[in-house]
């Protein structure tokens, strides 16, 4: 069959003529380039200079995470100024009532409130994602696993009653603060705005706050971990679950400026995984969970050798101190039912005198008759001893360890300061709006200043609050940086905090849930096209510069490709582990346009019913004042131009820029209403117009209603690729910008599934049918494969197609089916679009016969490679005056953890 191209031809042509009269009729598209034509005088276009830009914004948020820096150190100073015994208290603690979150406004059958339940006022809060809180007064949460009444649990919240005037105090000279908190040294954890704690489906409160990063990371420097476990025969049953809920508990501590490995031991020693023989790895959360898979599989035989195992640790941790690990703090944690050897010797030939190894023991089982030999490695090793007899027992014996490596920290005095990677609080909050929620925490540590205690380096507990990413983020507007430029930050070791392509949900079923490794993607897995990690590098190392690069970018989720050439700005958050870049595209983001009119006339069009603003930009900042934390974005600039809210806080730039586009783009509101109620109608089968600025602002009109609309979703709030966003403007938006100018860009916004055989396509510039005979074809790939969710991270590389428009028509022979014989096809460009014409015969598959995707294994070298990092500049791992005699068992003295406060007035400020 031959196909004549000639006919092709004039079937896209004809088709063209079609398209772009009814896109122009209904878009109005002429209408506006008239508009524009005539305010030609009153615009200006002004280069950006990025390298100004990105300091600038760099600057903003360093006063933004600044001033929450403050309110920590400023609870730390006023509440924690020394402690008194525990004894002098100790007549208080039966007398003494608080409010317990999980127990608030619970009452007993006969209408009462139970005990530590009382009354509790709770008010829903717009800055606090509509949660009901009392922003009046703290409450304290204490983990099911530690009793609510015990004397130290009571006397500790007795006397850190005095944060609530700092708590409020804080939160009144910032109102953009968040959650503030205390953690504990004892568990109890008390958190402003007090809330209703809810407890997981059984009933239990698993949350303890000395599990979370900002207590493990400021309570202790960075370490190198080597978890040594006996899985002798001896071991078996109760004693293996345990040991095993040990090193979980244990790797739980851990964070990313930690590096660890496990091995286990019989008469042999073994890698719980081999591929990290000899070295450690970064314990961030990826590593941690494949440690976890792997220990559920340890099985018990033979008889136990501690002594080899002891040794290649001590090797592990020699070898690292050339330049891998931590360079900080190292400890081997050994877990054992018992020790029979003479291992004296391999401490004297590995770690003595200077003993710059903790060894931490931990006695698994009820049987005692080898407990003097674990409590004597840990107490002749600077470490500690605890008994392990039943699960209940894992969680605060576990904890130990973190109170003695905190020792010279405590006694230099020294209260460092700590900024978390991003993590979403899937324990504290249960819904999922506030669960799924990206921040990052800032926190201090608070220690005891009695002369008395001070060799013994009592750690009372961690001061700490909350800092959405989302809201740092917003402090970089996406209006400066154009169609395709973007805004991300990065830790100290190279991972994410924030940047558009990062993607830390996935879908499981309904429901929305983090990914194994969402904190723990590393820049070079969103920036893939920087091959030589130049700008990781420079980022990681604190440095300010530029870098350019010619990028494929993909949007629409992945589908489609676009090629940008990027210039890349950086520079360092000072006083935090982050580095801040941004990106600008030649081209759209070099430049910014400007354009003046009169407050009256674009205050006029700016409140025409079709008219929208970008609810997620900030053009006014509603979160200070709490009266306007309810305005939506766009009541806020109305209130604020028209004079009813002068002390808003507003973008000049950003309000004078949506004027300009309300006004110019204003007659379009007249003109699409008029193709509605002219007859004979709206031609069947259209059903929306819109535009959309560079500003946020967007106009619709429906010309059909929702029940006959396609694409039902499409505009609405749930369609957030479609619409403007803190991350990024729109697909269509982005497209059409690539767009040859003054040609319409066609896109098919709506998913459906894979179908048969037609032919006849019209297909975007992309390879997605725009328009076929079955239905089922519209908006998929000509070359779309089968989508799957992979769980496990992995490296991906997948075709995108992008057609070259010097082609304008081509035909030729394909090979249909598995058969030797052909069929013809003809590719014919449709005129003023981005669509080509795409005829085949319709007896001939044409469907192309992709190989298996294959993926090779390469966990391995991602997990142990380690990329350059930023180590912290702080690291406590040692002072003379320590007690390394206080190491367990009998041999410790008892200390009080109680604090007692002094606080120094509400109107305290940190001098």
């Amino acid at each position: 069959m031959k196909i004549p191209p000639e006919t092709v031809q004039k079937w896209a042509i004809t088709l063209s003529e079609q398209i772009n009269a009814i896109a122009s009729k209904y878009s109005g598209a002429a209408l506006l380039q008239k508009k524009l034509k005539d305010v030609e005088p009153i615009i200006r276009i002004e280069d950006v200079d990025g390298a100004r830009l990105v300091l600038d914004f760099a600057e903003e948020i360093e006063r933004m995470l600044g001033s929450k820096m403050k309110s920590v150190k400023v609870s730390v100073k006023c509440s924690f100024l020394y402690c008194l015994d525990q004894s002098f208290f100790f007549r208080l603690w039966f007398r003494f009532d608080y409010f317990n979150a999980l127990l608030v406004n619970t009452m007993d059958e006969e209408g009462n409130f139970i005990e530590l339940g009382g009354e509790f006022p709770l008010e829903e809060n717009e800055h606090f994602n509509k949660l009901s809180v009392n922003t009046l007064m703290s409450d304290i949460q204490v983990p099911t696993n530690v009793y609510n009444k015990d004397p130290n649990i009571l006397n500790g919240v007795y006397m850190s009653e005095a944060l609530n005037d700092i708590f409020i105090n804080n939160f009144q000279k910032d109102p953009t603060l968040t959650w503030q908190y205390f953690g504990s040294s004892s568990g109890f954890f008390r958190l402003y705005p007090g809330i209703k704690w809810t407890p997981d489906a059984n009933g239990v409160v698993s949350f303890d706050c000395r599990n979370r990063n900002w207590y493990i990371q400021a309570a202790t420097s960075p370490k190198d971990i080597v978890i040594v476990v006996d899985v002798s025969g001896s071991m078996k049953g109760l004693k293996m679950t345990i040991a095993k809920h040990t090193i979980n508990t244990i790797l739980d501590t851990l964070g990313e400026n930690d590096f660890v490995n496990v091995i286990a031991y019989t008469d042999y020693v073994r890698y719980v995984e081999p591929c990290f023989k000899g070295t450690l790895v970064q314990a961030d959360l990826d590593n941690r969970e494949h440690f976890k898979l792997l220990i559920e599989e340890l099985h018990v035989k033979g008889e136990a050798k501690v002594k080899k195992a002891m040794k290649e640790s001590f090797r592990i941790l020699a070898d690292v101190t050339n330049g891998q690990g931590s360079l900080c703090n190292q400890a081997i944690m050994l877990i054992t039912d018992g020790a029979m050897e003479d291992f004296q010797s391999v401490f004297e030939e590995f770690n003595w005198p200077d003993k710059k190894v903790r060894v931490f023991t931990y006695l698994i089982g009820r049987d005692m008759t080898f407990s003097e030999n674990v409590k004597w490695i840990a107490c002749n090793n600077k470490g500690y001893y605890t008994h392990i007899s039943t699960l209940a027992d894992v969680q605060e014996n576990v904890m130990e360890y973190l109170h003695v490596l905190s020792r010279p920290m405590v006694i230099n005095h020294d209260h460092d300061i700590i900024w978390t990677e991003a993590y979403m609080d899937s324990v504290l909050f249960k819904s999922k709006a506030h669960s799924l929620l990206l921040m990052t925490s800032v926190a201090m540590p608070v220690f005891s200043k009695k002369k008395e205690t001070l060799s013994h380096g009592i750690l009372l507990g961690v001061v700490g609050t909350d800092v959405p990413l989302l809201e740092v983020m917003k402090l970089a507007p996406r209006y400066k940086l154009g169609a395709h430029g973007y805004a991300f930050l990065i830790t100290n070791n190279g991972y994410i905090l924030a940047h558009p392509d990062l993607r830390p949900l996935y879908s499981d079923g309904k429901k929305l849930k983090p990914k194994p490794n969402y904190n723990s993607v590393d820049l070079s897995e969103a920036e893939w096209e920087d091959t030589e990690d130049s700008l990781r590098t420079a980022m990681v190392k604190g440095e300010t510069g530029t870098l350019s690069l010619d990028v494929r970018a993909a949007v629409d989720k992945g589908k489609r490709p676009l090629f940008l050439k990027n210039e890349y700005f950086y520079t360092t958050i000072n006083e935090t582990p982050f580095s801040f870049g941004m990106v600008l595209t030649r081209g759209h983001g070099q430049y910014m346009f400007f354009g003046n009119v009169s407050v009256e006339e674009g205050l006029h069009d700016l409140q025409q019913p079709d008219l929208s603003i970008a609810d997620e930009w900030t053009y006014c900042e509603t979160d200070i004042d709490p009266h306007h934390r309810k305005l939506t974005q766009l009541q806020a600039v109305v209130r604020y131009l028209t004079g009813k809210e002068p002390d808003l806080e507003c973008d000049e730039i950003l309000l004078q820029q949506v004027l300009f586009d309300a006004v110019v783009t204003a007659p379009l509101e007249a003109y699409w209403t008029a193709l509605t109620l002219t007859a004979p109608g709206v031609d069947e089968g259209m059903e929306s117009a819109f535009l959309g600025t560079r500003s946020g602002l967007m106009r619709v009109i429906r010309y059909a209603g929702s029940e006959k609309r396609v694409g039902k979703k499409f505009l609405t709030p749930v369609d957030k690729e479609n619409l403007f966003t803190v991350d990024h403007f729109p697909i269509w938006y982005r497209m059409a910008a690539e767009n040859k100018p003054g040609q319409f860009f066609f896109y098919v916004p709506h998913d459906d599934i894979n179908k048969g055989d037609v032919n006849c396509y019209l297909v975007d510039n992309n390879g997605f049918i725009m328009v076929s005979k079955e239905k089922g074809d519209v908006s998929t790939s000509y070359t779309s494969q089968k989508k799957v969710e992979l769980m496990q991270p992995c490296n991906t590389e997948y075709p995108g197609f992008m057609y070259d428009t010097s082609i304008r028509e081509t035909n030729s022979i394909i090979k249909c089916d598995c058969s030797q014989i052909g069929g013809m096809f003809v590719l014919q460009q449709v005129p003023n679009s981005n669509l080509v014409m795409l005829v085949v015969q319709a007896d001939c598959d044409c469907s192309r016969q992709y190989a298996p995707i294959t993926l090779a294994p390469r966990e391995c070298n991602r997990m142990k490679s380690q990329k350059i990092r930023r180590r912290p500049e702080s690291c406590h791992a040692y002072h003379p005056h320590e007690n390394a005699k206080d190491c367990g068992g009998a041999c410790g003295i008892a200390v009080s953890l109680t604090l007692y406060f002094i606080c120094l007035g509400t109107s305290l400020a940190l001098r």
